[in-house]
């Protein structure tokens, strides 16, 4: 591993360490009550970058001729390794919705898992939606330490992930998105 992708898993263990303080000091919940909503909202980040990054290559390979002129669909997301996220399950727009209209945050969170719960089958009932037993201005920290630069880029373009096909590389360790 590179010095840069250490200094980017202890940007992420500070971020996790920062929200659970926060959780802790400012919430009235035990950690096993807020453990899977915040796996949730840790989940929604990832898919969202992953999504971003999908979508940066699905509009340069339009662009280059690499991709017919037709409309984009879920599966060409899912063919650059990214769910397809529905408007209202992409983290930016969730925030956005929660500064601008004063959203219940809780609530748009809740239909985000909903929406992507929607579009990709494996994951019906699976995704965390208690996100009620927030405070709002919590759960708005939570995801505010979630919605950083430094958060949002922890995750390397698509093309660079090591393949996810079963290939063993040197320690004996699968290969894994």
């Amino acid at each position: 591993m590179s010095t840069d992708t250490f200094k980017d898993i202890e940007k992420l263990e500070t971020a996790l360490w920062e929200a659970a303080d926060n959780l802790r000091a400012n919430s009235k919940l035990t950690s096993s009550d807020y453990f899977m909503p915040v796996l949730g909202v840790i989940f929604l980040r990832h898919a969202a970058n992953r999504f971003d990054a999908a979508h940066r290559q699905i509009e340069a390979d339009r662009a280059s001729g690499k991709m017919p002129k037709r409309k984009v669909r879920p599966d060409d997301y899912i063919a650059r390794r990214s769910l397809y996220l529905p408007e209202n399950a992409r983290y930016d727009w969730i925030m956005q919705q929660a500064a601008v209209s004063g959203a219940f945050l809780p609530r748009l969170v809740t239909e985000a898992m909903t929406a992507i719960e929607a579009e990709f089958e494996p994951l019906v009932n699976v995704l965390p939606k208690d996100y009620g037993i927030f405070e709002t201005k919590v759960l708005e920290d939570l995801m505010r330490h979630f919605n950083s630069e430094q958060i949002k880029r922890l995750r390397r373009p698509y093309r660079e992930q090591p393949a996810a096909d079963g290939a063993v590389r040197g320690g004996g360790a699968a290969a894994l998105p």
